[in-house]
């Protein structure tokens, strides 16, 4: 059990980890050289261009040498705070500002809470002094004098944690109720803000049935055109393009050599690079550099242009899904939020996912897959969870050496050792912890794509959830569970049966010296390590050493990232749980998580403004999630007290901690019921008001043109044009490359449109071009050929 001592060694650890980590991003944001590194978000936005071009001498391309800029190297820190919420939306859309939020949200929870229970519970817990009469072989610290358990069975000083546990729970239930209305409210703001945008007047159709003698492409123009007469527009089938996204990848690597190579030559006109003809340039004839790789892709484009024909041919290469665009949104709304035949499990319609948000390789799945694919993936996920255990075993019996000294005495020379003993107990355990924790969200994430989710967001969502089940069961529960049995397993086996609950109702309180030691490792020292950015830093360096030939390459190197969602949000939440549960048995855990909120709202600020770049935007949706977790942190929290309070002996008081639990429940149905909808559907009321504001300009742009191409199949699109040649951005307007080949071949095979309805137009929303080039480049999954996002983004606008 961890001392008073060996919790200060922890902090004086992760202090001076944390310290050190800011001071050096604080030094190597100043260098030229790593200005891309620490500011992508400006250049991806081109409202920054690297001071490496400035001019000056040599060495000042690369360090600074401006000596007064060190004498404020600290000064990102107000920078950070200075950009108001509204501009964070606008600079970074409402999902960074929410994220951001959530933050701000466990300072208002734990702000007036720490203050309350820190001078009321402490000295209630301090004043009885029960652990000094327990039985020896308990294994007690300085820091579980102060928790619960030193409050004698049968007191009437129960009463003061049953009224912390009530004041606590209706102010949280305040505050959720203030954010929740607050998130649904801005939500709808933000989408009623919005230009046009193709996700509003589209519907992702999948689930198709497949009628004998008839294409999909005819199925969806007929069922749509019977059953929505009035707002049926066009639809873009969904192509399965496996060998086509091969060759494609092949060619973006032969022509990013070529660009390298004609960059050399353009450098040294009288030197011209030559390799070898034969396999990867190892043996064989030497021929010029040039015309090897302009020859290379030269027949490579043949049989891009043969497989791209093989696959409009190939009924078997259209998935049974389609791309379902409305002439309004209101149209749009009542497909995607009602069912559409009589059996249930066809043409099944929900909205599509803005164009960067989608992940083509899952349109594929058939419906009855996508259920044995989620069962499967539950079985895996509850064996996942429960083979974690045996690691989560192990670093508590790093947490617990006097339990384990008990047990094994000839541990005793080694682990008594002062600074090894505090070293073991303050630090190593949660940091032990967090190296098992490091490759968990990847798996999870590969599981959520196997179940078959068609959206990026949604399958961050469902790897969230599976995360904070497992840090919910095995950091927490599991963390109590196995402590308890390393640090009382003496106490059980010479004790009564009657005493083990008893025992364990003691003991979990206990556990907080384990949890302050996580936070703190996580926490501090973590959040800090991510201002650092060191892993990016490396990469983006090896890649312009070996890797990096020109500068769309450069570009692809910054790596800006974004909000890890799949990881970020059940941290978050598992410091809410800890929060809410040891509030009233340990307050003195509350100060740590206090530091952890507003360190972390600190960096992520920095990191939302000035590195971050979204895949996508969801409006929020994954607020929903956020609260009902916290919702659970407090039945948990509830749940745990009444365990404790049973254990020592407190009868009397149990039947006024039993209401909480449902009034907290029925708290959490109301919000449910009332803002929930908000993020779930999309008022038909709002789409009417939309399309009745925009009705005036609709004969600027033709509306069908503009839906053809917003979710046009990669495949459609030329490489020869989009692929590879430089779309520039003019302020006057956005130049889209057509698809090759003739419009009226490409919408033979891709784009079917309704006919019998007339043209509307639209204005195209207005934007800030960025200064910068960008390349639309291609990114391909192991199924689909799909678009780089944040290219089109800035390519195409809604």
């Amino acid at each position: 059990m961890a001392t008073l001592g060996d919790i200060a060694v922890s902090a004086a650890f992760n202090i001076v980890g944390a310290f050190a980590f800011l001071l050096a991003f604080a030094l190597l944001r100043l260098q030229p050289i790593n200005d891309r590194v620490y500011f992508p978000k400006w250049y991806i936005s081109g409202k920054r261009s690297s001071p490496r071009h400035a001019g000056g001498s040599f060495v000042g391309k690369f360090v600074n040498l401006n000596v007064k800029t060190y004498f404020t190297f600290l000064n990102w820190m107000p920078q950070a705070l200075k950009m108001s919420e509204a501009e964070i939306i606008d600079h970074a859309g409402l999902d960074s500002a929410v994220f951001l939020r959530i933050y701000l949200l466990g300072l208002k929870i734990f702000v007036p809470m720490a203050a309350v229970a820190l001078v009321v519970l402490i000295p209630v817990n301090v004043s009885d002094g029960t652990l000094y009469s327990l039985n020896k072989d308990l294994v007690i610290s300085n820091i579980d004098k102060l928790s619960i358990s030193n409050v004698r069975s049968k007191s009437i000083k129960f009463f003061f944690h049953i009224s912390m546990q009530y004041l606590f729970t209706f102010w949280t239930c305040c505050l959720l109720y203030k954010e929740y209305s607050w998130v649904a409210s801005m939500r709808l703001r933000f989408l009623a803000s919005q230009g046009r945008r193709a996700e509003q007047f589209t519907v992702l159709v999948r689930n198709i049935p497949h009628v004998s003698g008839r294409s999909t492409s005819d199925s969806v123009e007929s069922f749509f055109s019977k059953n929505h007469p009035e707002h049926y527009l066009c639809h873009q089938a969904v192509y399965n393009a496996n060998k086509f996204a091969r060759l494609v990848r092949k060619r973006n690597r032969l022509q990013n050599w070529l660009d390298y190579n004609q960059l050399k030559f353009e450098r040294n006109p009288e030197k011209r690079r030559r390799r070898k003809n034969g396999f990867l340039g190892l043996w064989g004839e030497k021929i010029d550099s040039i015309d090897f790789y302009k020859h290379q892709i030269k027949e490579l484009d043949k049989k891009l242009t043969m497989e791209r024909q093989k696959v409009l041919k190939d009924p078997k290469a259209i998935m049974p899904a389609a791309f379902v665009s409305f002439n309004s949104r209101w149209g749009a709304a009542v497909c995607a939020q009602t069912q559409q035949s009589k059996n249930p499990t066809l043409w099944l319609t929900k909205w599509a996912p803005e164009p960067r948000d989608i992940y083509w390789k899952n349109l594929a799945i058939p419906y009855v897959s996508l259920t044995i694919r989620r069962f499967i993936i539950s079985v895996a996920v509850f064996a996942l969870i429960f083979f974690y255990m045996i690691p989560i075993a192990f670093v508590q019996s790093l947490a617990n050496l006097e339990g384990l000294e008990k047990v094994a005495p000839f541990l005793r020379p080694v682990t008594e050792l002062k600074f090894i003993k505090s070293f073991l107990q303050g630090f190593l355990p949660g940091l032990a912890l967090k190296i098992f924790l490091f490759a968990l969200p990847t798996i999870l994430m590969i599981m959520s794509k196997v179940e078959g989710y068609v959206a990026k967001s949604t399958l961050e969502r469902k790897a969230a959830a599976k995360y904070y089940y497992f840090m919910l069961v095995n950091v927490f529960l599991g963390s109590i569970i196995a402590g308890t049995a390393f640090q009382q397993l003496r106490a059980f086996l010479h004790q009564s049966a009657t005493q083990i609950p008893r025992t364990i109702g003691v003991s979990i309180p206990m556990k907080a010296t384990f949890f302050i030691t996580y936070i703190m490792v996580d926490g501090w020292a973590g959040i800090a390590s991510e201002i650092l950015r060191l892993k990016p830093l490396v990469i983006f360096h090896l890649k312009n050493m070996f890797i990096v030939k020109t500068e769309r390459d450069r570009v692809k190197a910054m790596d800006p990232g974004s909000v890890d969602f799949p990881e970020t949000l059940p941290s978050l939440q598992l410091y809410f749980l800890l929060g809410l549960v040891y509030a009233v048995v340990t307050p003195i855990l509350l100060p740590f998580i206090l530091v952890f909120f507003a360190f972390a709202y600190f960096v992520y600020r920095h990191q939302v403004i000035n590195v971050y770049n979204q895949q996508y935007e969801s409006a929020g949706a994954f607020w929903p999630h956020v609260h009902s977790r916290i919702i659970w942190s407090l039945l948990i929290s509830q749940l745990l007290l009444m365990g404790l309070l049973s254990t020592k002996k407190a009868a009397n008081s149990t039947p006024l901690i039993i209401v909480l639990p449902i009034l907290t429940l029925a708290f959490h149905n109301y919000c449910k019921n009332r803002f929930e909808p908000a993020f779930r559907k999309y008022p038909l009321e709002e789409a009417m008001d939309k399309d009745l504001e925009d009705r005036p300009s609709e004969s600027d742009v033709n509306l069908k043109s503009f839906l053809a191409d917003a979710y046009l199949h990669p495949i459609f699109r030329s490489f020869e044009e989009v692929e590879l040649v430089e779309v520039r951005v003019d302020k006057s307007q956005a130049h889209i490359p057509s698809p090759s080949g003739s419009s009226s071949s490409s919408s033979h095979h891709d784009i079917h449109h309704h006919e019998d309805k007339p043209s509307h137009s639209v204005h195209h929303h207005e934007y800030e071009p960025p200064s910068n080039v960008y390349h639309y480049e291609a990114e391909v999954s192991s199924n689909v050929y799909e678009y780089d996002t944040e290219s089109y983004h800035n390519v195409y606008h809604y």
